[in-house]
């Protein structure tokens, strides 16, 4: 237990997500009265949260409702000491097929938990970006002064948000920090992300299929990820910052493929699938974060090589077939 969580009373939006899930497992470890907020369904599906271990998941309250109604936000913001946002619509494939809807959920979202926090006096919003605002690298490494970029709805939705954030801090002297994660990777990660389906392809076939084989990415593994959400929360120097939280070095796809090739000691073929490349001028080619910033204020920087999270990554999918399936929406 960490003298600095326990007993905070912690709400984690994007609960049921792949780091929202490792996130309030770390949470409720620290001994934060942990709150989660999902999407409301008729299954009443908690999304990942149904396959976290039992005893962490008997300490967590969950609740279910809706970002874009201000009442549930509201509700579940009362009594809050600290407030991580990461619910969103994340597809962005699906932003362009769903512009409007990607959009209004992600900014209304947003300015729901930042008018909530404002009214109640959180202590603390930790507001989750992504590195996808920067678009095709203009300058690298990307530090957090580099030009924002809209390459894709979702991406121009996740820049609104931000400003909206920053515009809280500024206008009414809202305590919120912006955590700006690169590409991460781990168990429980949807099968449509890269990492995911590159290991479900290499374990079942000969041959992968991917999109555009150049681009690169920053790959940082959740539990990186998770200890730079902590650690910006419990520092009173990121309030009004955004801070990356990257690996500080880049792969492209073909490269990645390689590695996992490799890993699971097995000799594949990488194939262009044209059904699976981007626009071309919203295709983001080039990702490197430059994570000085959250260095020095935070003292923060990945701990686990992308070999070892690619193992841990292709072992978990091995270990647990089953589950594998239920994620890969």
């Amino acid at each position: 237990m960490n003298d600095h969580w326990s007993k905070k009373k912690v709400l984690v939006t994007g609960a049921g997500g792949f780091i929202g899930s490792h996130l309030i497992e770390r949470l409720v470890d620290l001994g934060a009265d942990v709150t989660g907020f999902v999407r409301y369904n008729s299954r009443n599906d908690w999304g990942l949260l149904e396959i976290i271990p039992q005893h962490r998941l008997d300490s967590l309250q969950v609740v279910s409702g809706d970002l874009m109604d201000f009442d549930a936000v509201s509700s579940a913001v009362k009594d809050v000491d600290i407030i991580f946002h990461l619910g969103s619509l994340i597809s962005i494939p699906y932003s362009y097929n769903r512009p409007r809807d990607t959009i209004e959920n992600n900014i209304l979202s947003t300015l729901n938990i930042l008018t909530a926090a404002r009214d109640q006096g959180v202590e603390k919003v930790v507001h989750t970006s992504s590195s996808e605002v920067y678009g095709t690298a203009l300058y690298v490494p990307i530090d957090e002064k580099h030009p924002l970029q809209g390459q894709s709805p979702y991406s121009a939705s996740k820049i609104g948000a931000d400003k909206i954030a920053e515009s809280f801090y500024c206008s009414f002297d809202l305590p919120v920090a912006t955590i700006r994660p690169f590409n991460t990777y781990g168990p429980r990660q949807s099968a449509r992300a890269i990492i995911p389906t590159i290991i479900t392809q290499a374990i079942e076939n000969e041959k992968i299929l991917l999109g555009s084989l150049f681009p690169t990415r920053d790959y940082t593994y959740v539990r990186d990820t998770v200890n730079g959400f902590i650690k910006v929360a419990e520092s009173s120097s990121s309030i009004g910052e955004v801070i990356n939280i990257g690996s500080n070095f880049e792969v492209s796809m073909g490269e990645l493929a390689e590695k996992i090739a490799i890993l699971l000691n097995k000799r594949i073929s990488i194939i262009q699938d044209p059904s699976r490349v981007r626009p071309l001028k919203s295709e983001v080619q080039r990702l490197w974060c430059d994570n000085a910033k959250a260095k020095r204020l935070l003292d923060w920087e990945p701990e686990v090589s992308l070999e070892e999270g690619l193992q841990e990554t292709i072992d978990w999918m091995r270990e647990n077939k089953k589950l594998v399936k239920l994620v890969r929406c």
